[in-house]
Protein backbone atom coordinates (compact mmCIF):
# COMPACT_ATOMS: atom_id res chain seq x y z
CA UNK A 1 0.00 0.00 0.00
CA UNK A 2 1.58 3.47 -1.47
CA UNK A 3 1.31 6.48 1.59
CA UNK A 4 -1.27 9.00 1.44
CA UNK A 5 -0.73 12.65 -0.66
CA UNK A 6 -0.34 14.79 1.77
CA UNK A 7 -0.90 17.50 -0.12
CA UNK A 8 -4.34 16.46 -1.28
CA UNK A 9 -4.81 14.69 2.11
CA UNK A 10 -6.26 17.74 3.81
CA UNK A 11 -9.90 17.60 4.26
CA UNK A 12 -10.79 21.19 2.52
CA UNK A 13 -8.09 20.19 -0.37
CA UNK A 14 -10.02 16.36 -1.06
CA UNK A 15 -13.46 18.25 -1.36
CA UNK A 16 -11.59 20.62 -3.63
CA UNK A 17 -10.08 17.96 -6.03
CA UNK A 18 -13.31 15.65 -6.17
CA UNK A 19 -15.00 18.69 -7.19
CA UNK A 20 -12.72 19.23 -9.73
CA UNK A 21 -12.20 15.65 -10.50
CA UNK A 22 -16.20 15.67 -11.21
CA UNK A 23 -15.63 18.12 -14.34
CA UNK A 24 -15.17 17.00 -17.94
CA UNK A 25 -11.32 16.74 -18.97
CA UNK A 26 -10.47 20.55 -19.21
CA UNK A 27 -13.52 22.12 -18.13
CA UNK A 28 -12.86 24.97 -15.70
CA UNK A 29 -14.89 26.13 -13.19
CA UNK A 30 -15.02 29.63 -11.64
CA UNK A 31 -13.61 30.87 -8.47
CA UNK A 32 -16.80 32.07 -6.56
CA UNK A 33 -18.42 28.66 -7.65
CA UNK A 34 -15.50 26.52 -6.32
CA UNK A 35 -15.78 29.28 -3.07
CA UNK A 36 -19.72 27.87 -2.62
CA UNK A 37 -18.82 24.02 -3.01
CA UNK A 38 -16.22 24.48 -0.41
CA UNK A 39 -18.24 26.89 1.73
CA UNK A 40 -14.74 28.56 2.28
CA UNK A 41 -13.48 32.44 2.68
CA UNK A 42 -11.38 33.64 -0.20
CA UNK A 43 -8.52 33.42 1.64
CA UNK A 44 -8.71 30.07 2.71
CA UNK A 45 -9.94 28.38 -0.99
CA UNK A 46 -7.06 31.17 -2.32
CA UNK A 47 -4.31 29.49 -0.11
CA UNK A 48 -5.48 25.73 -0.85
CA UNK A 49 -5.31 26.54 -4.70
CA UNK A 50 -1.93 27.87 -4.36
CA UNK A 51 -0.41 24.73 -2.31
CA UNK A 52 -2.14 22.54 -5.30
CA UNK A 53 -1.00 24.89 -7.89
CA UNK A 54 2.75 24.24 -6.82
CA UNK A 55 2.93 20.42 -7.87
CA UNK A 56 0.33 21.27 -11.15
CA UNK A 57 -2.17 19.32 -9.09
CA UNK A 58 -4.56 22.25 -10.75
CA UNK A 59 -4.33 25.45 -13.12
CA UNK A 60 -5.34 28.65 -12.36
CA UNK A 61 -6.32 30.84 -15.36
CA UNK A 62 -6.99 34.54 -14.34
CA UNK A 63 -8.80 37.11 -17.03
CA UNK A 64 -11.22 40.16 -17.28
CA UNK A 65 -14.96 39.96 -18.36
CA UNK A 66 -15.44 43.70 -19.28
CA UNK A 67 -13.31 45.36 -16.51
CA UNK A 68 -14.14 42.59 -13.87
CA UNK A 69 -11.56 39.89 -13.33
CA UNK A 70 -12.34 36.10 -13.51
CA UNK A 71 -10.25 33.42 -11.63
CA UNK A 72 -10.84 30.02 -13.13
CA UNK A 73 -9.31 26.92 -12.19
CA UNK A 74 -9.28 23.16 -13.65
CA UNK A 75 -7.19 19.90 -12.80
CA UNK A 76 -4.34 18.79 -14.90
CA UNK A 77 -3.30 15.31 -15.68
CA UNK A 78 -0.90 14.96 -13.10
CA UNK A 79 -4.02 16.11 -10.73
CA UNK A 80 -6.29 13.64 -11.35
CA UNK A 81 -3.76 10.45 -11.37
CA UNK A 82 -2.55 12.13 -7.64
CA UNK A 83 -6.53 12.44 -7.24
CA UNK A 84 -6.88 8.55 -8.23
CA UNK A 85 -4.11 7.21 -6.50
CA UNK A 86 -4.99 8.84 -2.80
CA UNK A 87 -8.51 7.66 -3.54
CA UNK A 88 -7.20 4.27 -3.77
CA UNK A 89 -4.99 4.50 -0.81
CA UNK A 90 -8.08 5.24 1.14
CA UNK A 91 -10.03 2.72 -0.22
CA UNK A 92 -6.83 0.26 0.84
CA UNK A 93 -7.35 1.37 4.16
CA UNK A 94 -11.57 1.32 3.96
CA UNK A 95 -11.10 -2.44 2.37
CA UNK A 96 -8.47 -3.64 4.87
Amino acid sequence: MSGPDEIIHQSTRLKLMAALRSLPPGEQVEFTRLKAILKATDGNLGAHLTALERPAYIEVTKDFVGKKPRTRVMITRAGRVAFENHVAYLRDIIDG
